[in-house]
């Protein structure tokens, strides 16, 4: 990259003491979104007029610009096409890049991400659809809600489509058209037509599927900076139990102490991480098996 110096997280000296090694072990991170902050750092110091200013932020926005389309796929199948979406979300991108400091403690992705993606979800307040929504619709709109909360409640769980159809004495069909029509997006129509060549499909059947390995890209770009602010012997912990599948008591074993201890520790350690991330420590935990794959195959 012309114009600005690659920062690499240094490895350090051997050391004897095994939780330092375990925490740099966790830190020599070979993503290629691991130099951003030091990169926007060195950004800062640079005219904002000068040519070395003007390819230093092309540099960065090429490194992370993959990550916008992520989140674009994230949104897929919401009545707006893919590359709407991904410069919408370049845009976010951009103003991440503006408005990040680099020297508040944090990591670019851990701004970044919310960045964007609130970039997206205000692109889809914005817009709307200039069609008419049939009054029964309209009708059944303000009953959703209230079905759902009374389903859940009842069940325990989320009620299906066939469940809430039931409830509200209607067909799957007038479900499915009722809450396209309600959707916090846009109001559409069902019958909106698809392309140029004159056909007309209803909504329902050029929805995308949720693609969950999406999610997990945003999980791990969002916790793998987190983890490095953690203390070493909670870093040296999680990647015992998430990275090499140790139990706590094996744990506790090589690290001498109590089982007990250990458990407190790792509670400690996802909570912090939790907070940091705005997320349920579930989603926190659920990202190691991805972030396992990929070292595993930066490995080999």
């Amino acid at each position: 990259m012309a114009g600005i110096a690659v920062h690499r997280v240094q490895k350090r000296e051997p050391h004897r003491d095994y939780l330092a090694k375990a925490a740099d072990h966790m830190s020599e991170r070979s993503d290629d979104y691991a130099a951003v902050t030091a990169m926007v750092r060195e950004l800062r110091t640079f005219d904002p007029d000068s040519a070395q200013y003007r390819r230093a932020h092309a540099a960065i926005i090429d490194l992370t610009l993959p990550l916008a389309s992520h989140i674009a796929r994230r949104f897929r199948g919401r009545g707006q096409s893919h590359e709407d979406l991904f410069q919408v979300a370049s845009v976010g991108l951009v103003q991440a890049v503006k408005r990040f400091d680099p020297d508040n403690g944090s990591e670019f992705l851990a701004f970044a991400i919310p960045t964007m993606m609130g970039e997206v979800r205000r692109y889809f307040r914005d817009c709307g659809w200039a069609v008419k929504v049939p009054r029964r619709l309209k009708e059944l709109n303000n009953q959703l809600k209230d079905a759902r909360s009374e389903l859940s409640q009842r069940l325990g769980r989320a009620p299906t489509p066939s469940e809430m159809a039931l409830h509200l004495g209607i067909d799957r069909e007038e479900l499915i058209q009722a809450t396209i029509a309600s959707s916090n997006y846009a109001t559409v129509s069902t019958d909106a037509g698809q392309g140029q060549s004159g056909e007309f499909l209803a909504i329902r059947e050029t929805l995308g599927q949720r693609d969950s390995r999406l999610d997990k890209v945003l999980d791990v770009e969002t916790i793998r900076p987190l983890i490095t602010s953690l203390p070493a012997r909670e870093q040296a912990i999680l990647r015992m139990r998430f990275f090499e599948e140790m139990t706590q008591t094996e744990i506790a074993e090589r690290i001498g102490c109590s089982q007990m201890h250990i458990s407190r520790l790792l509670s400690s350690a996802l909570a912090k991480l939790r907070n940091q991330a705005g997320e349920p420590t579930a989603r926190i935990a659920g990202a190691a098996p991805v972030l396992r794959r990929r070292r595993r195959h930066d490995a080999a």
